[in-house]
């Protein structure tokens, strides 16, 4: 058994908006850094922890977690679309694994995933079929959310199945960090906005994904400029997540709960549960070190933009 881990946020707005030079040159070398990290350690089996945003999972029946025996990406924001390379069997002995653990996780055999699953396959390996991948889909968008102290559960089960495997695992968390994008909400949607949320948001038109693709890429454009009505980045949120993390003792970050982590970091913050599962299931392999972490406060990109990668140590 040989494990790594690389941990990163996403944003659909990478090639829809432009931060300051020095900002883009920073995050494009991060993924220098991430590409040559996931290719050096060439791995055999890649496990995916990703949220979705309402394009695959829709409040007409939201899991906390789906183990996909086969995953198609919707191709939301230029994103590859087509499908992912999964190994069925191996993620049915996963979800059963992690079943048997206690962890109740649903399984799909035609998961939908968009962007906030493959952009990591896209910007490492160049295709979102060119590694064997089991995707780990946890909720971090839409409440209510399981506690913290649950989605290191279902991150250690997932990484003590893989311990017992003779092949190299890359985990790949992708989410967060800090982000308030301009999503709608269940608590407050309109009925128009009720009626996507429940799953009339599937399958779009080319015309209506446009529409609501532009709606995120003004929101970016406007949050920079400091006139969006959304929340500000957290930072030393960010932050003190990222040192919790790789400190190897994940277990301060149970007393986070759901209405802190989104009065303080924002209502997708939630999407930093894809980070602990991750972080979780590569501790369970063994104790680790964090040998790469990089991070900025993007606005244009409405995220709070972290990248790691991680070695037993």
């Amino acid at each position: 058994m040989t494990t790594a881990l690389l941990a990163m946020s996403h944003s659909p707005l990478l090639d829809y908006v432009d931060p300051p030079a020095d900002v883009k040159a920073a995050v494009d070398e991060s993924f220098a850094v991430a590409r040559k990290f996931a290719n050096d350690f060439d791995p055999d089996l890649v496990v995916t922890f990703g949220p979705d945003h309402y394009n695959g999972f829709f409040y007409e029946l939201m899991p906390p977690y789906c183990i996909g025996y086969e995953a198609l990406s919707i191709g939301d924001y230029g994103s590859q679309a087509g499908a992912l390379n999964v190994p069925t069997e191996e993620a049915k002995g996963l979800a059963e694994y992690v079943l048997s653990q206690g962890i109740d996780t649903a399984v799909s055999l035609r998961m939908e995933v968009d962007h906030g699953a493959v952009q990591p396959l896209e910007i490492l390996f160049g295709d979102i079929a060119a590694k064997p991948v089991v995707p780990v889909f946890i909720n971090s968008v839409a409440p209510p959310f399981v506690p913290i102290n649950r989605v290191r559960r279902l991150g250690q089960a997932v990484g003590e199945y893989f311990a017992q495997s003779d092949k190299k695992v890359l985990f790949i968390a992708s989410g967060g960090l800090s982000h308030d994008p301009p999503v709608p909400r269940i608590a407050t949607a309109t009925p128009e906005q009720r009626a996507f949320l429940l799953g009339g948001g599937r399958h779009l038109t080319p015309e209506a994904r446009d529409e609501r693709q532009q709606r995120v890429i003004t929101a970016g454009k406007a949050f920079a400029k400091g006139e969006a009505d959304i929340m500000d980045l957290a930072p030393e949120w960010d932050k003190e997540l990222m040192e919790i993390l790789a400190s190897g003792d994940l277990s301060p970050l149970d007393a986070w709960t759901t209405e802190w982590m989104t009065e303080v970091a924002g209502n997708s913050s939630h999407e930093v549960r894809t980070w602990i599962a991750a972080y979780s299931a590569m501790g369970a392999c063994g104790a680790y070190t964090v040998n790469y972490s990089f991070y900025k406060p993007i606005p244009e990109y409405i995220a709070g933009f972290g990248v790691t990668t991680v070695i037993h140590a």
